[in-house]
């Protein structure tokens, strides 16, 4: 990891630089796909599993056959372990419903919103080195708990064809209604556009690379909804002296083994918890079973150092990461000032991987500074709000004077007299 102190404002935003491939080739070969399956459907798709994943499918949706029998291979031990789990993520995603808001803003004048569910949506499950099954427990218990009707899962299969088994467990206890093995910018394809199999959504969740990043943000140029840009994973870590840097060693590894293009970053006011870090973190990686990719993705990887919490909070808030622990003797301060960040961990013993699992937040962030303007996925994502109202003939009367003003003072006749004629019929009966 690069070790930076004290710098400047100026080069903070260089400093903070994510290590994302270039955009341009990447929509280049998100949009010939993104052709070549709205042409050609479940062939198209079959070719590039075929490309991409080494392996030839006859049928991509999973049969129930095959879903009964990954259940059975799934141990009691995972399986007891995915239900608590479930139960804590439902428990945090239930408490944020809320009821329909009903206001009478003038006498006679009744104005309300009320929630609906996105009938259908997709949800991208990552295969590949690791098959994301914790995934489905964020995306599918928000889905079910808001009402959604079809709830689609694509996730590329393994080189015989095969999903794993607790993938297939936790997508049956779920309510996952549909599964297609179909991962990369071909899934997104295909829940785009639709095809023979896979069903055409209103909405596509879940994160990925830079691939199906940015195949999802493409996607909503074809009238499909996405939760968020949600590419490689990232965590920052803000300690100082009361920081145990075993601990904060193991959440720096913990999100850099999830791919090569990850990036974590310990900002700190002690130079000597830097120091002793970054000594963990050699002795940590190298016993871990993916220290490959760990040690890859440690290579975009900082150290700063900053002499306040001043400059650690700004700086923070301008790289807005995906998650954030703060491990200070002034942790109230850290949470009360930070306001760009995908989700929280405070303390010693809050580990980014309870938020991954089972503490009930959910994990499907925003990344690349996206955190500014973006929340991470909750119940209202899967929800739209719609306004209704009704006005009685008293409360025509009492706004439709104004109505009718504004409507001449923007030069749009038809919309003054839909009052109009309301209000002279109204007036004729009296």
């Amino acid at each position: 990891m690069k070790k930076i102190y004290n710098p400047e404002k100026t080069s903070w935003k260089s400093i903070l630089e994510r290590p994302t491939a270039c955009i341009d080739d990447i929509e280049e070969t998100v949009l010939k796909i993104f052709d070549e399956v709205i042409d050609g459907g479940d062939e198209i798709i079959k070719k590039y599993t075929t490309q991409f994943d080494g392996v030839s499918l006859d049928e991509i949706k999973v049969s129930i056959q095959e879903i009964e029998e990954g259940i059975m291979e799934v141990s009691d031990d995972l399986k007891k372990s995915i239900q608590l789990a479930k139960e804590n993520i439902e428990a945090f995603h239930k408490a944020q419903q809320t009821d329909t808001v009903v206001v009478e803003t003038k006498e006679g004048v009744t104005c309300w919103q009320q929630k609906k569910p996105i009938q259908k949506i997709g949800l991208y499950i990552p295969g590949g080195t690791a098959p994301l099954f914790s995934t489905i427990l964020m995306l599918a218990i928000p889905a079910v708990i808001a009402g959604c009707k079809e709830i689609v899962l694509c996730t590329p299969p393994d080189k015989e064809g095969k999903l794993n088994p607790a993938i297939l467990y936790t997508a049956s206890l779920c309510g996952v209604t549909k599964i297609c093995k179909v991962g990369g910018i071909q899934a997104i394809a295909g829940m785009t556009f639709g095809t023979e199999t896979i069903p055409q959504v209103y909405k596509i969740f879940g994160p990925g690379n830079q691939y199906v990043t940015i195949a999802k943000q493409l996607a909503t140029k074809f009238g499909v909804a996405i939760d968020m840009p949600a590419g490689p994973s990232e965590l920052l870590v803000m300690a100082d002296d009361t920081a145990i840097p075993s601990f904060v060693a193991s959440d720096l590894l913990s999100q850099a083994e999830h791919g090569v293009d990850s990036q974590v970053i310990l900002v700190s006011t002690s130079k000597e918890i830097i120091e002793k870090v970054e000594r963990e973190i050699e002795i940590q990686c190298t016993v871990l079973p993916r220290k490959e990719i760990a040690a890859a993705a440690i290579r975009n990887s900082k150290l700063i150092y900053v002499d306040s919490d001043e400059k650690a909070i700004a700086l923070i808030n301008m790289y807005g990461p995906e998650h954030f622990i703060i491990c200070t003797a002034n942790d109230s301060f850290y949470v009360e000032n930070i306001v760009n960040a995908g989700s929280v961990f405070i303390g010693n013993y809050t580990p980014e991987s309870a938020g991954d699992y089972a503490s009930g937040t959910n994990h499907t962030l925003p990344t690349n500074g996206y955190a500014k303007q973006y929340s991470g996925v909750n119940l209202d994502s899967f929800m739209k709000a719609m306004t209704f109202q009704k006005i009685t003939k008293e409360g025509l009367l009492r706004i439709g004077e104004a109505i009718e003003i504004m409507a001449a003072a923007e030069g749009l006749e038809a919309h003054k007299n839909a009052v109009s004629l309301r209000l002279q019929s109204i007036k004729s009966e009296a």
